[in-house]
């Protein structure tokens, strides 16, 4: 069995292109589990990830594809908190969506993506936008 963390956000397009990479992972593999994690970084109202319509389609094509997904959420900062999952996990590879972003927009505002890639040893999946499809 292999398992991959899918770290997502609301952007459909880039949630696509993280489902057909998994996809394509799935499609070479025996067994694909999938912890498929949404991060609110402020949630007072206690959302769950099934009210993110990017989740809710992630999950109906990982499941149409018989790939077992676990979905799940937490707040916090994104990154320590997908680290945190993927330990707990233990899951063979993280999968992050990417967004392009200008060098200094990424040292203004940083990156989650890079530090998820910078902060574990497990392999990282990093997907451009998709055709969410």
């Amino acid at each position: 069995m292999y398992e991959i963390l899918a770290a997502i956000d609301e952007d459909a397009d880039g949630v696509g292109a993280q489902i057909d990479a998994i996809g394509e992972i799935a499609d070479a593999s025996d067994e694909v589990v999938v912890h498929l994690l949404h991060v609110f970084t402020d949630n007072p109202t206690g959302a769950s990830v099934t009210q993110v319509e990017s989740a809710r389609e992630a999950i109906k094509r990982l499941e149409e594809r018989g790939i077992t997904v676990h979905a799940e959420e937490t707040s916090g900062d994104p990154a320590t908190q997908v680290l945190e999952h993927a330990e707990r996990e233990d899951v063979d590879q993280i999968c992050v969506g990417g967004r392009k972003r200008s060098p200094t927009g990424k040292a203004l505002f940083g990156s989650v993506t890079q530090d998820v890639i910078l902060g574990t040893e497990r392999p990282v999946l990093v997907c451009g936008r998709g055709s969410g499809s």
